[in-house]
């Protein structure tokens, strides 16, 4: 049986502890930070060319690096020297960062949909068949989701999802995300939803029914008080909590 209660009483970080002390997002020394303060860790992965799994946010590099290249184009070995501007880290590798945690903290996985996301989904699961600590993987994606319910059941799994109002989606698909009606065949573990969004209906039913239901990201010890209080949890960023 799945054990879920460490997804209520966490107090997880949004991409490690960044935006404290200079510490930039899914980088080593922010999980390192993390780990210190014993807050769990939220992270995102890519898959790159050649099939390497690395724990990074965007699809391609301009936002930290200001290179315009997507990392579904790139190889291990063409990224593994760049740094990010104006710091002295690297992108890592998911094998990388769960030998780094190794079970000191729990982990959430964002599975990003860029690439071949099939792919990408059995390589993360084949990574964490050497990983037996407390994880759980979520995604955007309601494939992703449903690839795990089909494949990996046995790992948490969690939708997120939000109102996509500034999404260039078809207006039908941000209805059909935004209300979450994939879920009755993903059938995830728990939702994740943007906080700026919520309350609202969707969330309310679910959690008639017995969701879990998270919040991201709380920038503020109130609003992270609130989501605790309100809902089940919310993952947090540019700040350090009391316990």
């Amino acid at each position: 049986m799945k054990q879920l209660s460490w997804l209520k009483e966490a107090y997880i970080t949004h991409r490690g502890l960044h935006g404290v002390d200079g510490l930039v997002e899914n980088t080593r020394k922010s999980f390192t930070e993390a780990i210190k303060h014993g807050f769990g860790i939220e992270i995102d992965t890519n898959i790159l060319k050649d099939g390497t799994v690395v724990v990074f946010h965007d699809k391609n590099l301009k936002r930290l690096f200001g290179i315009d290249r997507a990392l579904k184009d790139l190889t291990y070995d063409e990224l593994k020297t760049l740094k990010i501007a104006g710091t002295d880290e690297t992108i890592p590798t998911l094998d990388e960062i769960l030998l780094l945690v190794n079970g000191q903290v729990p982990l959430m996985i964002e599975i990003k949909p860029f690439g071949d996301k099939k792919r990408h989904a059995k390589a993360v699961n084949e990574t964490l068949k050497k990983y037996p600590y407390e994880v759980a993987i979520q995604s955007y994606d309601p494939s992703i989701v449903y690839w795990f319910k089909r494949h990996a059941k046995e790992h948490i799994r969690g939708q997120i999802s939000e109102y996509f109002t500034d999404s260039d989606m078809s207006n039908i698909m941000r209805k059909l995300l935004r209300r979450m009606v994939f879920n009755r065949l993903t059938k995830p573990d728990f939702i994740n939803y943007r906080l700026e969004d919520m309350p609202n209906k969707y969330i309310d039913k679910a959690r008639k029914k017995g969701m879990l239901i998270l919040g991201y990201a709380a920038r503020s010890p109130k609003t992270l008080s609130y989501a605790r209080k309100a809902f089940d949890n919310a993952v947090f960023e540019n700040f350090i909590p009391k316990k």
